[in-house]
C-alpha cells in the first residue's frame, strides 16, 4: 500500500463521524526581531490584521495570506519558543509557479520549484517528507507533488504546496467556494481544458457547458470521480 492510499483512506474513514466545528485560524511563529518580521510579512502582501501593545513587555500582529482562512501571529512575548524553529509551514496554493514568482517579484528568496524523489533520506526542512527533492515540477503535474520553499528573516520555514484536485474526503461540498480570483481562474482553466475533450468525445459543441463547468469544479474539489 503506498502514502496515497494511506491518506486516501484515512480521510474517507474520518468523514463519516461529524463532530463539532474546530477551525484552525492562528499560527505562532518565533520571532527575535518584532518589527523586521512585519516589514517583511507586510511585503509578502499579507494582510495586516492587527498591532496590538500592552507597555513595552507585550506586542502582538497577526497576518493573513490572501484567500486563508488561517493566520499567523507573533510578537513580544508571545512564545518561549526558539526564533526560527517553526519549520514546514504549508502555504497552498494552485499555481505553483505563479506563486514562486510573484514571491520573487517582491524580493523574496526563494528556491526553485522541486518535487519528490522516491528515496526516504531522513529530514529535509521544511519538506517534512524527508525525501530527496528532484529538480523541477512533478513531470505528471499531480496534486500535492510539486513545492517550493522560502524562509523569514529569523530561519521560519515555509513551503509552497501546489494543490489542485483534493483527495476524498479533504473538502465538503458546502466548502468550495473560492477564496480568490486566481485560484477560481485556475480552476476554470482546468475545467476548459476537460471539456474541450469532452467535446472532442462527443464530436460536437456542448451547449451545456456552464453546468458541466461546475459540476467538473465541484467535483475536482471534493474528490469525487471527474464527469466523462
Amino acid at each position: 500500500m503506498n502514502s496515497t492510499q494511506v491518506l486516501s483512506e484515512t480521510a474517507t474513514q474520518t468523514t463519516s463521524a461529524r463532530a463539532v466545528d474546530m477551525k484552525f485560524e492562528v499560527v505562532v511563529i518565533p520571532v527575535a526581531d518584532v518589527d523586521r518580521a512585519k516589514d517583511f510579512y507586510s511585503n509578502l502582501g499579507w494582510r495586516l490584521d492587527a498591532d496590538f501593545a500592552a507597555g513595552d513587555d507585550y506586542r502582538v500582529i497577526q497576518f493573513t495570506p490572501p484567500g486563508s482562512g488561517c493566520s499567523v501571529i507573533f510578537g513580544k512575548n508571545v512564545t518561549a519558543a526558539a526564533p526560527g524553529s517553526a519549520q514546514g509551514l504549508y502555504l497552498i496554493v494552485s499555481d505553483i509557479e505563479a506563486a514562486r514568482d510573484e514571491l520573487l517579484r517582491r524580493g523574496v528568496g526563494i528556491g526553485e520549484v522541486f518535487h519528490a524523489g522516491d528515496v526516504y533520506a531522513g529530514t529535509d526542512e521544511p519538506y517534512l517528507f524527508g525525501r530527496l527533492r528532484v529538480s523541477g515540477p512533478d513531470p505528471e503535474h499531480r496534486s500535492y507533488r510539486s513545492y517550493a520553499s522560502f524562509s523569514d528573516p529569523d530561519g521560519n520555514g515555509w513551503l509552497l504546496q501546489e494543490v489542485t484536485e483534493r483527495l476524498p474526503g479533504r473538502v465538503e461540498a458546502t466548502d468550495t467556494t473560492f477564496t480568490s480570483s486566481t485560484e477560481l481562474a485556475a480552476a476554470l482553466r482546468r475545467a476548459a481544458a476537460a471539456h474541450g475533450e469532452h467535446e472532442k468525445r462527443i464530436g460536437h459543441h456542448d451547449e451545456g457547458w456552464p453546468d458541466w463547468y461546475a459540476e467538473y469544479i465541484v467535483r475536482e474539489q471534493t474528490g469525487k470521480p471527474l464527469p466523462s
